[in-house]
């Protein structure tokens, strides 16, 4: 769950496909033991991200340096789409970064070719971090992943543009899709089309595609690893978008794939052209920070008895096998997640901090929009967490996006691009076995 999530490219995926588990198996099982060292030491960092991420890394960098005299951070960072070209070309070289951040489109790979060393063996305090949120991080039982921050997927509303057209916000307590197709048109009629009602609701990542699936009481993957879906839930959704774009309720399709080009800071519901649109909820301070209105969170409406909403990772730490500082990388991690010093630094700009103490620690101190967001996931009744994507299917929402731009564009019958989505992401992950 990322502020922004460009196309991930075929190149990164045919990379990291010739990461093969011999060639590494001989680092996984000569990996350095994990011990502090007393004398000088320079470890690599490695994470994805955009300009205030990196401003403050390099803050929690120059903070973890000075309380460690000793331990110095080569740090690497790269936007989405080339951070995994990086990271793939590096870890083929056995030259992976000895901390690098990761991705729950992307654990699964790495884990499953023996390149991520489990966690549970080297010294990281987990103690404040819910057990159902540090199993996000597992693979196959074994703790892959740190996560360091948590999103979960919402509505969001601009209530400033709901009051200019006069348009009441819904009870996202007992709204129906209906309901919102019948705001979003409102929206758009009572605007006298200065703004359309909504962007999409879902379609180019992850956690909507889960969402909807969920909604009908399924899962995308399944315990063995294979696509789980069943295809009509995907077409429902895709239907639903195109019923809502022929009511003018919705931008159009090549609007929705400009919106989506932008990014969270760019996009339609940043610029107010929209006043819905959907993001993870630690997204609300910079959408906030774009349209300097006033916006709400707001729950994704769910069938009576279901509750599909839940906690994603936004990111994790994961510590190379390849490591010759196997307990430097750890206490960078550590350091990373638990301490309030790097927790007063990122805030939420990471996710909401996975570690409580940390989370409670610094949430009287934080913008409106982040503490609306601690509120959001509290209110929110959640089910379980679903599986990590499994090895094979980190081009998933190359593959989702290219299927929903041809529906939308009138080029696709929902049922049959969902079918054919299934079994495509099915083949990808046979290939990777």
């Amino acid at each position: 769950m990322t502020a922004s999530k460009k196309n991930i490219t075929r190149l990164g995926a045919l990379a990291l496909a010739a990461i093969t588990v011999g060639t590494l198996a001989g680092c996984s099982s000569d990996s350095a033991p994990a011990e502090l060292s007393d004398g000088p030491v320079t470890i690599g960092f490695t994470f994805w991200g955009g300009d205030a991420r990196v401003q403050d890394t390099t803050e929690v960098i120059a903070a973890f340096e000075a309380k460690y005299d000793n331990i110095t951070v080569d740090v690497q960072s790269a936007d989405w789409t080339g951070y995994w070209d990086q990271l793939a070309t590096q870890t083929a070289a056995g030259e992976m970064p000895d901390l690098v951040q990761m991705s729950d489109l992307y654990v699964s790979s790495y884990a499953d070719r023996g390149t991520l060393r489990d966690l549970e063996e080297l010294d990281i305090d987990t103690s404040k971090i819910d057990p159902a949120v540090l199993d996000l991080g597992r693979v196959g039982g074994t703790l892959y992943g740190l996560t360091q921050g948590t999103g979960m997927y919402a509505l969001v509303a601009n209530v400033d543009l709901f009051n200019e057209y006069g348009v009441e916000l819904p009870d996202d307590d007992t709204w129906t899709w209906d309901d919102y197709a019948a705001t979003a048109q409102e929206l758009s009629e009572k605007s006298g089309g200065a703004i359309t009602g909504s962007d999409q609701t879902g379609g180019f990542d992850v956690h909507g595609l889960r969402y909807w699936i969920r909604s009908a009481g399924g899962e995308l993957f399944d315990d063995e690893g294979n696509v789980a879906m069943d295809p009509q839930a995907l077409a429902d959704m895709w239907q639903f978008e195109l019923d809502l774009q022929a009511s003018g309720g919705m931008l159009s399709s090549s609007a929705i794939t400009e919106s989506f080009n932008a990014g969270i800071s760019g996009n339609a519901l940043a610029s107010k052209q929209v006043a819905l649109g959907v993001a993870t909820d630690n997204q609300l301070t910079a959408l906030q920070e774009s349209t300097g209105s006033e916006l709400r969170l707001l729950k994704l409406p769910e069938p009576e008895g279901v509750h599909p909403a839940f906690f994603g990772p936004t990111m994790y730490w994961s510590v190379a096998t390849t490591s010759e500082h196997p307990a430097e990388a750890a206490l960078l991690a550590d350091f990373l997640a638990n301490s309030l010093e790097a927790g007063q630094i990122i805030q939420t700009e990471r996710g909401l901090p996975a570690n409580s103490e940390v989370r409670d620690a610094i949430s009287a101190d934080l913008p409106e929009a982040a503490q609306a967001a601690i509120d959001f996931e509290a209110s929110v009744e959640t089910g379980e967490a679903p599986l990590v994507a499994p090895n094979g299917a980190s081009t998933l929402e190359t593959i989702l996006q290219r299927y929903t731009q041809e529906v939308l564009a009138g080029q696709s019958a929902p049922l049959d691009a969902a079918e054919a989505f299934a079994a495509e992401l099915q083949s990808e992950i046979d290939n990777a076995r």
